[in-house]
């Protein structure tokens, strides 16, 4: 299960210093773009627009975003930092797995889900060290929400003056990456194979609803095609009967008529073989064996 909302907004303020107190004030697409910024360090912030007010400039955010993505695609390395890319096609993930027109009109529930998935990616491909949100983005506001003063908390690690302090620093931050780099093929694994079981969820749905409304049409045929067999069993009795008397008891030209009626076909239409008919009203043929059905 991904993170609440409390704990989205929790790490989104304190890794990008905003005072962000909704989830969907995320959907002017600034804070995505940074956070990115934050793995990559080469998102083009300068492009990026704060405070944005209307729709035409998030989609200029999430340009930068699309872009962001796109570059790095192809990046290769034997299962390194950016081994899911080498897996996914990224400008199809970007319109598959980010719902840009749902993410721009700042509903909490799509904007949530991205979060968490954002979280997800983060947590897998972060290098590790710190990360300076202010001077990134020059101290400016994303998405009207104002900037807080840095802290020593979060992905910010205190400063250290000895050399014995950097070494320290040098060596957690390496294995920070190297726990990044390890989880990186079984998160991309893990966010494939969660789409893969809904669709195959979905589809299984979508099998079973079929298959109970083929089973109806099917019963409802065979009820129908029944009845329409009896009368004309009857009719071509009586008509036998009638040819045998010399005064018929029924008009055998409103017989002829209603026979006509039965064995009438629409163009195209091709008669089942002969006795096939009498197999199928018997229930010796499976509903599903014949190809045509006959009246």
């Amino acid at each position: 299960m991904g993170e609440s909302r409390t704990e989205l907004l929790a790490w989104l303020n304190d890794l990008l210093q905003l005072n962000y107190t909704k989830i969907e004030q995320a959907g002017s697409g600034a804070a995505y773009c940074q956070i990115m910024d934050s793995i990559f360090a080469d998102v083009g912030m300068s492009k990026v627009k704060f405070d944005t007010k209307q729709e035409y400039e998030y989609v200029s955010n999430y340009k930068v975003l699309q872009h962001t993505f796109d570059k790095h695609k192809y990046v290769s390395g034997g299962g390194g930092l950016h081994s899911f890319y080498e897996r996914v096609n990224l400008l199809t993930l970007f319109f598959s797995i980010i719902p840009v027109d749902r993410l721009m009109k700042c509903k909490f529930q799509d904007n949530l889900e991205f979060m968490q998935w954002v979280k997800r990616f983060w947590d897998a491909n972060f290098p590790g060290g710190a990360y300076d949100a202010l001077a990134r983005r020059k101290g400016g506001r994303a998405g009207g929400a104002t900037s807080r003063a840095p802290t020593a908390t979060g992905t910010r690690r205190p400063p250290v003056s000895t050399t014995a302090g950097r070494s320290a620093s040098r060596t957690a931050s390496g294995r920070m990456s190297s726990t990044g780099r390890q989880s990186s093929s079984s998160a991309s694994a893990n966010v494939l194979d969660n789409h893969s079981a809904a669709m195959i969820i979905d589809l299984n749905k979508q099998i079973a609803e079929l298959k109970v409304t083929v089973d109806g049409l099917e019963k409802e045929r065979d009820f129908y095609f029944g009845k329409l067999r009896d009368i004309e069993i009857l009719i071509q009795e009586q008509l036998e009967t009638n040819a045998a008397m010399e005064e018929p008891q029924e008009d055998p030209g409103v017989l002829k008529d209603i026979q006509a009626i039965l064995y009438n076909t629409e163009e195209g239409f091709e008669v089942p073989p002969e006795g096939e008919e009498q197999d199928l009203a018997a229930g010796s043929i499976p509903a599903g064996d014949s190809e045509d059905e006959t009246f």
